[in-house]
């Protein structure tokens, strides 16, 4: 068979997808039963954080490796290093073990989600694209409301370990059809490495994001360690820009970036990044603590979002073709304001209905706006760069969320801090007096001043990480008018 069987590439390229972006979910039920088995409590966060530094660490590199050697080599050696990964944190024995392998697992997953995306955008036509990238879309959605439950099923019947152990016999069939059923154009000429930039943009990338999850955390943000890791960051990105700009075949090829269509979708991608971190890691805590709702309706809150993004992702497909890359964008950028707005004006007595149809139009904005971008930045570029280029939408929007972390938990503790400081009542309270707002149990031993007290503090605390939010979705919207304005996909195959 010398063709591409595009049904069946598509389905294992879906299918590896969810594989990747459910690991990021359904780990979150699972983990107080790994850390009560264990152990390790303070390092709990870390079982996140190293999934996601990798992720974003790798994901430029594998991009560009998939542009010179094809996407069959590398999409089979992250998949590869990821079930090794899945395999090895079933079986891992400290929390410290497990956190390892979350790296490994990462660094696999930082070839998994780019790379099938390009695949797509391999084997489709632009116009095809925009239907099919909103499948791909979709997964993302899907995974997040399946990933809790599948979750909490396993560790209930079998066991944390298979949390990890569901993804072998799933990437083994995404793997195999992959491998059958892609046939990939032959490459001609003797392609070179850029291991210096390779080497030089990971060490920048480690020193920057490590700082970012740490900072405020595990050091002081005016330490000498994060003076240490600043440097080494900045002088890194230095000399990686050097040699880029030196190397035959650079890492990341700063042409691409002189695309209006990639520079401007990559800005907005940033700004959503924070966006969606700050609504999935904090909606909950909201919910719980100031709105006392059960833990069963705070994830619903949280699962609106992910109801609206596959939907609206579905939608963009349409609304490209007729519409256009530039009016498809500015729709999903006008909902992620209005959506910010909502959780800016939100209140405790407005109820968690609120919260989730808040949650709902985020989703509606992410849907529509990353579906756009992947479309318009695949048909930007041709086959030599759809890798990179790909992998450089995922790789800003991966960072913003990092810097979403570091950025929003800052303001959220310093206005914490400044509450308890200018307050008579704050006496005797700390970040940690925030605990007992989350459960039934503690907030019912507590005396109803301390729960108001306490409540209303977490409430001006959280409103301001929804303002700053807001300030992001507005500055999202103003970057969209940076992109070119165009007529419909059908103006713009590829």
């Amino acid at each position: 068979m010398n063709t591409t069987n595009r049904p069946l590439v598509l389905a294992s390229v879906m299918l590896a997808m969810f594989v990747g972006a459910v690991e990021a979910t359904i780990v979150a039920t699972a983990m107080p039963s790994i850390a009560a088995d264990l152990g390790g409590f303070s390092k709990y966060s870390w079982v996140f954080s190293a999934y996601l530094l990798m992720t974003t660490v790798t994901v430029l590199i594998y991009g560009k490796l998939s542009d010179i050697f094809g996407r069959k080599p590398i999409f089979t050696f992250g998949i590869v290093l990821f079930l090794f990964g899945s395999l090895m944190c079933g079986l891992a024995s400290s929390m410290d073990q497990l956190i390892i392998f979350r790296l490994i697992q990462g660094m696999g997953a930082g070839a998994v989600l780019p790379i099938a995306t390009t695949i797509v955008g391999d084997i489709y036509s632009a116009e095809e694209r925009a239907k099919i990238q909103g499948y791909l879309s979709s997964v993302w959605g899907i995974s997040a409301v399946s990933g809790p439950a599948i979750g909490g099923i396993l560790v209930a019947t079998v066991g944390w370990q298979y949390v990890f152990w569901v993804n072998i016999p799933l990437g083994i069939m995404a793997l195999a059809g992959v491998l059958l059923f892609l046939k990939e154009p032959k490459r001609n000429g003797k392609q070179s490495i850029d291991y210096a930039g390779a080497m030089l943009l990971t060490t920048g990338l480690v020193s920057l994001l490590y700082l970012l999850v740490e900072g405020g955390v595990g050091f002081d943000w005016l330490s000498a360690s994060a003076g240490i890791l600043l440097a080494v960051a900045a002088l890194s990105f230095t000399l990686f820009v050097i040699v880029e700009r030196r190397a035959k075949d650079p890492i990341m090829p700063f042409d691409i970036w002189k695309n209006r269509t990639i520079l401007y979708a990559n800005l907005v991608s940033l700004a959503t990044g924070i966006i969606l971190i700050s609504v999935s890691s904090y909606l909950p805590t909201y919910v719980t603590g100031v709105m006392e709702q059960p833990a069963a309706i705070a994830g619903f809150t949280l699962t609106a979002m992910s109801i609206g993004w596959p939907i609206a992702a579905t939608l963009s497909g349409r609304l490209l073709v007729r519409f256009g890359y530039f009016r498809t964008s500015l729709a999903g950028g006008a909902f992620l304001v209005a959506g910010a707005l909502m959780f800016v004006i939100m209140r405790p007595e407005s109820g968690p209905w609120w919260a989730a149809f808040s949650s709902f139009v985020i989703g509606i904005g992410m849907g529509l706006t990353s579906t756009a971008f992947i479309v318009s930045i695949q048909s930007a570029v041709n086959y030599e760069k759809r890798g990179v280029a790909t992998a450089s939408n995922m790789f800003m929007r991966n960072l913003g969320s990092t810097i979403g972390v570091a950025l929003l938990g800052t303001v959220l503790n310093t206005s914490l801090l400044n509450y308890f400081a200018n307050s008579d009542e704050g006496e005797g309270h700390d970040l940690d007096s925030i605990n007992s707002l989350l459960t039934v149990e503690s907030r019912a031993d507590m005396p109803a001043e301390t729960l108001h007290y306490l409540q209303n503090g977490l409430s001006l605390a959280l409103q301001n990480v929804y303002a700053l939010m807001a300030v992001f979705a507005v500055i999202s919207l103003m970057l969209i008018f940076g992109l070119p304005r165009d007529k419909g996909v059908r103006k713009n195959v590829q």
